[in-house]
C-alpha cells in the first residue's frame, strides 16, 4: 500500500473548505474561495485562489451535486468571491513539492473535471458560465475554457493568461492549449503571442482574439452576468419542476486490501500486483417506469453502481500505484442487466435517466483513462450484458472460459443497444465502434446478435473476445497472461495502452489527454522545468531559472 496519505474523493458541501454554492431558480453560482490553509498536502499555502487536487475534489463533487440534487438549474456560473482575482491556476509551491506521478494524476483528474462540464453541456441541457471578475491565470483560465461562454470584467487590471511556459518552463496541464485553439479558434500567431507572455491579455483585445466571449465595466459586469446566465438557460430542456435526488455519502469499507461497496468490490493481491473489480448486477425487482425510479433516488441501481464504481477507480488510482494490472469480473443475471437497459432507453430522454446515463459514460470513460492493465475474466457466475458488456470492452485484453462438456454452466456474454452508442468514448465513439475500427461489416454481424447469450465460440468468432479458453488451459493461460504482463515496465504499457485504446478520429478531448499528456509528462521530468535550477523549482525564491539551451 501506497506510504502517502490516503486520498478521499467522497466529500459534500457542509465539508468544503474552498467553493461556496448558491441556487437561484434557473441559475447555481458556484463562488470560488479557496482557504489558504487548506491544502491537501504539507508544505504550500492556496494563495490567490491557487488550487490543489482537493479543491477539484469539491468542484466535482459540487458539480455532481447540482446535476443530480438540482434539476432546475440550467446555468452555472463559475465565479470568485475574492477581490481582483479569479483564480491564479494550480498552486505552483503545490507542484513544486509533489512527485511527478502526483502531478500527472492531478492534471488527470483535473481534465477529466473540466471534460465534464462539457460533457454536461452537450448531453445534458447544463450550461456553464465563467465569470471572469479579477486576474486569472494558468489552470483558472483552462477552467473557464471549459465553460461555455466566458466574460470578464473589463476594469483594466483583470487578464486572462497562460503564463506556463515563460514563467514555469512547462505547459498548460489542464487542455489550456487545446481549447485555445480548437474550441476557441484563437488565430496561431496570436495563441503564440498569448501562450508566451506572464501578463496576459485584458479588455477588448482579450474579446477581439477570441480570448473571451465578452466584456463589461465593473458597474455593468453583475447585470450583464446574470443576463447571459438566464439566456443560457433559456435555452435548456433541464425541467424546472424536477424533484431531485439527494446523493448521501457512499456506504462502503476500506480495508488494508480491499475497498467494499454495495455492487462493487475491489480485492487487491499484493503479491502478484493485481486488483480484482467484481461488479454486481441488480437484483429483485426493479422500477421500469418513472416513479418507481424516482423513489429509489440514489439508491436506483445503475446510479449507485455509478458513484461506486467511479470512487472505486479514483481510490485505486490515487492510493494505489503500485497495482498495476486491474481485473474486471462480474457477477449475477445477464436478463436483469438487459432488462436494466431497456429501462433506461426507454427513458433516456427524462432527466434523472439522462443524467445517471451520463455519470455511466464518464465512469467508462474514467477506466479507458486509467493507467493501468485491464483484462477481463468471464467466467462462471459473470454477466458482461449489455452496459456491463461495456466493463469487458474497455478493457486491454478479455478472456472467456469455454465448456465444450457443460453447455449449462458456460458463461456467455450478451449485446444490447446501449452498446451502440449510450456510452460513447471521449473519442465519440462507441466501444464497439472503436474495437472493430467502424467497420460497418463487423459491426453489422454484432448487431445481427444483439440479445442473444453468447458462449465463448460465438463471442471469439464475432470478435468480441480476446481468447476462449477451455478449462483444461484456463487456470494457466490467464495466469500467465497476468504473470507477463506484471513483469512489464509500467511506463512503457501506459504509453502502448493509451496509444491502442484511443485509436480512431482525433478531438479536442484525446488531444489533451493524448498529445498534450504525453508531452506535459515528458516535460515535468526535464531539467528545464524540475532540476534544482529549473523555473518550477526557482519560482517565487528570487532566482532565475538556468535552462539547458540544447533543443530536444
Amino acid at each position: 500500500m501506497s506510504t502517502t496519505p490516503r486520498v478521499d474523493y467522497q466529500t459534500h458541501p457542509a465539508q468544503y473548505r474552498h467553493w461556496k454554492l448558491r441556487f437561484e431558480g434557473p441559475v447555481a453560482t458556484l463562488l470560488a474561495d479557496f482557504d489558504e490553509a487548506a491544502g491537501l498536502r504539507p508544505g504550500y499555502k492556496l494563495k490567490l485562489n491557487s488550487y490543489d487536487l482537493g479543491v477539484d475534489i469539491e468542484l466535482n463533487d459540487a458539480i455532481n451535486r447540482v446535476r443530480f440534487e438540482h434539476p432546475e438549474v440550467r446555468t452555472v456560473v463559475i465565479t470568485s468571491a475574492r477581490e481582483k482575482v479569479f483564480c491564479s491556476g494550480a498552486n505552483i509551491f503545490m507542484l513544486g513539492v509533489s512527485s511527478h506521478a502526483w502531478k500527472v494524476n492531478f492534471c488527470k483528474f483535473t481534465n477529466e473535471t473540466r471534460n465534464g462540464l462539457e460533457d454536461s453541456s452537450a448531453h445534458s441541457g447544463l450550461k456553464f458560465l465563467a465569470a471572469v471578475n479579477g486576474a486569472c491565470a494558468g489552470g483558472g483560465y483552462e477552467l473557464a475554457l471549459a465553460c461555455d461562454e466566458i466574460i470578464l470584467v473589463d476594469d483594466r487590471s483583470s487578464a486572462v493568461s497562460l503564463p506556463e511556459v515563460p514563467l514555469l518552463g512547462v505547459l498548460p496541464g489542464t487542455g489550456g492549449l487545446t481549447r485555445v485553439t480548437d474550441k476557441r479558434r484563437v488565430r496561431h500567431d496570436l495563441a503564440d503571442l498569448f501562450c508566451t507572455s506572464v501578463e496576459g491579455v485584458r479588455g477588448q483585445k482579450a474579446k477581439d482574439w477570441r480570448l473571451v466571449d465578452d466584456i463589461a465595466k465593473p458597474a455593468q459586469f453583475a447585470a450583464k452576468v446574470q443576463e447571459r446566465a438566464l439566456q443560457l438557460a433559456a435555452a435548456s430542456d433541464r425541467p424546472a419542476d424536477g424533484q431531485g435526488v439527494q446523493l448521501p455519502p457512499l456506504q462502503r469499507q476500506i480495508e488494508a486490501d480491499a475497498l467494499r461497496y454495495g455492487h462493487v468490490t475491489v480485492e487487491i493481491d499484493r503479491a502478484r500486483r493485481t486488483a480484482s473489480f467484481t461488479v454486481k448486477s441488480p437484483t429483485g425487482p426493479q422500477p421500469a417506469d418513472i416513479a418507481g425510479i424516482a423513489a429509489e433516488g440514489a439508491a436506483w441501481y445503475p446510479l449507485q453502481l455509478a458513484r461506486e464504481l467511479e470512487d472505486a477507480i479514483l481510490e485505486m488510482r490515487s492510493n494505489e500505484p503500485e497495482i498495476g494490472t486491474w481485473l474486471v469480473r462480474t457477477q449475477g443475471d445477464a436478463a436483469a442487466v438487459l432488462a436494466l437497459d431497456a429501462t433506461l432507453l426507454a427513458h433516456q430522454k427524462h432527466w434523472l435517466v439522462r443524467e445517471t446515463i451520463g455519470l455511466l459514460r464518464r465512469t467508462f470513460s474514467r477506466l479507458d483513462l486509467s493507467s493501468r492493465s485491464l483484462f477481463a475474466l468471464i467466467e462462471p457466475g459473470s454477466c458482461f450484458a449489455g452496459s456491463l458488456l461495456e466493463l469487458a470492452l474497455a478493457c486491454d485484453r478479455s478472456y472467456q472460459l469455454m465448456l465444450p462438456e457443460d453447455a449449462a454452466a458456460t458463461p456467455r456474454i450478451a449485446v444490447s443497444q446501449a452498446n451502440f452508442g449510450l456510452y460513447p468514448m471521449v473519442t465519440a465513439q462507441s466501444r464497439l465502434q472503436r474495437r472493430f475500427y467502424g467497420e460497418q461489416a463487423a459491426l453489422d454481424a454484432v448487431h445481427a446478435r444483439m440479445g442473444e447469450a453468447l458462449d465463448a465460440d460465438a463471442a471469439f468468432a464475432l470478435g468480441l473476445v480476446t481468447s476462449k479458453p477451455d478449462d483444461i488451459d484456463w487456470a494457466d493461460e490467464t495466469r500467465i497472461a497476468i504473470e507477463e504482463r506484471v513483469s512489464m515496465s509500467p511506463d512503457a504499457l501506459t504509453g502502448l495502452e493509451a496509444n491502442l485504446r484511443f485509436n480512431g478520429p482525433e478531438n479536442l478531448f484525446t488531444r489533451v489527454f493524448g498529445r498534450l499528456t504525453a508531452w506535459q509528462n515528458w516535460i515535468f521530468q526535464r531539467p528545464n522545468a524540475v532540476g534544482d535550477k529549473g523555473a518550477l523549482k526557482v519560482y517565487g525564491k528570487g532566482d532565475k531559472a538556468a535552462f539547458d539551451w540544447n533543443r530536444v
